[in-house]
C-alpha cells in the first residue's frame, strides 16, 4: 500500500508537469504534514520556492497548480493560505476505505523492506555479578521494540547482548571471594546474585583503599586473561550465576537475545591496536596509546583523545567497541548497527565511530546509529552507573 503522503506527492508532481512543463518532472513538490491541525492534514510548499523561477507570485503559482491537480478522490477541496501555501485535508470517506483495507491486511499496510538488510541491534547489556537495574530494563525494552519493528519489515536482525563479562571487576571479585567465600569459585550456585552483588561492593571498597589488594586483583586479571584454568572456571561460574538471573527477566518480558559479551572480543583487541598503528593513528600520551580526534576537547579546551590501550597495558571499553565494530562488519556482514544506550554515552560512541571510520573499520556503506534514551537517576539523584563507572546503558 502506497503511503498517503507519497500519493499526494505523485499527484502534485503530475500537476507540476501539466502546469509548467516536463522540466519540472523531477521537482520535489515539498509535501509535508500540516504544521497545525487547523490547517488540515498536509500542506504543499512548492509555490513559494517556484515563484522566483517562474517570475510569478506564489499565490498565482498555487492557483495554477490547483487547476491541474487531480486529487478529489483523496482530499477535500484544497485551500490556498498565506503567501501561497496549499492546505490539504483528507476525505473521511477515503480514510474509511483505507482503514477497511488495513483490517483485512495481515501486515496492516506495512510493506516488507526491499532490499532486506542484515541489521545488528545491541541492547540490554547488563553486567555480570551485578543486578540488572532500571537502566538496563529501559535499554532492553526499547531495543526489543526496535528489533521487532525491523523483523516485521523482514530485515535479518541479530539481537546482541553485549554483557559486561570481562575486565578488572573480575580480578577484584575473584580475589575477594578467595578470602571470603572460596566455594563460590569452585561450586555452582554457592551464592545467589544478591550475595554476589554484596561481595562485589565490598571488593570495590578494598580495591580503592588497599594497595596490596589492588595489586593482587590486577594479577588475578592477568591470570584470567592468560587462560589460567582455575581463574577461567571461577569466571565461568560467576557468569553462569548472573546469566540465569538475567534470563528470568528476559523470559518474563519475552525477550530473545544472543549473548556476545566483552570477553568474546578479547582475542581481537591486539589486532585492533596493530591496525590503528599501521594507519598512523596512535599517539602515546603519558604511557597510554590514544587516538586524537577532530572536534573533541576537555573542559580546558585541550584535545580529548580516545584511549585504546592504558598505560598499564590493559584494554578498555573503547578497544572492545572497536573490535566489535570490526567483527560486526567483517564477520556478521551487517549493513546497520544500532546501539541502544542512554544519552550519557553519546560522546563515547561519537568518538568510537569517528576512530572506526578513520581506521577503515567502518566503510561508508555501513550505518551506525546510537539510539539514546534519557539518563536514569538513582535515589540519590545521581546517574546510575554501569560496568566500572560508565553511565547506565
Amino acid at each position: 500500500m502506497t503511503a498517503i503522503i507519497q500519493q499526494i506527492k505523485e499527484r502534485f508532481s503530475q500537476s507540476l508537469v501539466k502546469s509548467f512543463g516536463e522540466n519540472f518532472a523531477a521537482t520535489d513538490p515539498l509535501i509535508v504534514a500540516a504544521s497545525n491541525p487547523r490547517f488540515g492534514d498536509y500542506q504543499c510548499n512548492i509555490s513559494l520556492s517556484l515563484a522566483k523561477e517562474l517570475k510569478q507570485k506564489p499565490r498565482e503559482v498555487a492557483t495554477t497548480l490547483l487547476k491541474n491537480l487531480e486529487i478529489d478522490d483523496l482530499c477535500q477541496p484544497p485551500e490556498i493560505a498565506g503567501p501561497g501555501f496549499i492546505n490539504l485535508t483528507l476525505k473521511p470517506s477515503y480514510l474509511e476505505t483505507q482503514l477497511k483495507d488495513l483490517i483485512t491486511d495481515n501486515r496492516l499496510g506495512v510493506a516488507a523492506a526491499n532490499p532486506s538488510q542484515k541489521i545488528i541491534v545491541d541492547f540490554s547489556s547488563p553486567n555480570i555479578a551485578k543486578e540488572m537495574h532500571v537502566g538496563h530494563l529501559r535499554s532492553t525494552i526499547i531495543g526489543d521494540c526496535i528489533a521487532r519493528i525491523l523483523e516485521f519489515r523482514h530485515h535479518q536482525v541479530i539481537r546482541l547482548n553485549h554483557v559486561g563479562d570481562w575486565g578488572t571487576q573480575f580480578g577484584m571479585l575473584i580475589t575477594y571471594l578467595q578470602e571470603a567465600y572460596p566455594s563460590a569459585l569452585t561450586q555452582a550456585d554457592a551464592l545467589d546474585l544478591g550475595d554476589l552483588v554484596s561481595f562485589y561492593k565490598k571488593a570495590k571498597i578494598r580495591f580503592d583503599e588497599d594497595e596490596n589488594f589492588k595489586e593482587t586483583a590486577r594479577q588475578a586479571v592477568v591470570k584470567l586473561q592468560s587462560g589460567d584454568p582455575q581463574s577461567r572456571q571461577a569466571w565461568q561460574l560467576l557468569c553462569q550465576q548472573s546469566r540465569r538471573e538475567f534470563q528470568k527477566i528476559y523470559d518474563i518480558l519475552d525477550i530473545k537475545l544472543t549473548e556476545r559479551g566483552e570477553s568474546f572480543y578479547n582475542p581481537y583487541l591486539e589486532t585492533v591496536i596493530r591496525q590503528l598503528d599501521q594507519q598512523g593513528l596512535l599517539t602515546e600520551d603519558n604511557g597510554a596509546l590514544c587516538v586524537f580526534l577532530d572536534g573533541f576537547t576537555n573542559k580546558e579546551g585541550e584535545p580529548l583523545p580516545l584511549i585504546v590501550k592504558k598505560s598499564d597495558g590493559g584494554y578498555n571499553y573503547a578497544t572492545t567497541d572497536l573490535a566489535a565494530i570490526c567483527y560486526r562488519v567483517r564477520q556478521d556482514k551487517a549493513a546497520r548497527i544500532i546501539y541502544v544506550t542512554d544519552a550519557g554515552q553519546a560522546n563515547h560512541f561519537a568518538q568510537v565511530f569517528q576512530v572506526a571510520k578513520k581506521a577503515g573499520f567502518l566503510p561508508d556503506n555501513v550505518a551506525v546509529v546510537h539510539v539514546a534514551f534519557g539518563l536514569v537517576l538513582g535515589e540519590d539523584g545521581k546517574k546510575l552507573k554501569t560496568r566500572s563507572g560508565e553511565t547506565v546503558k
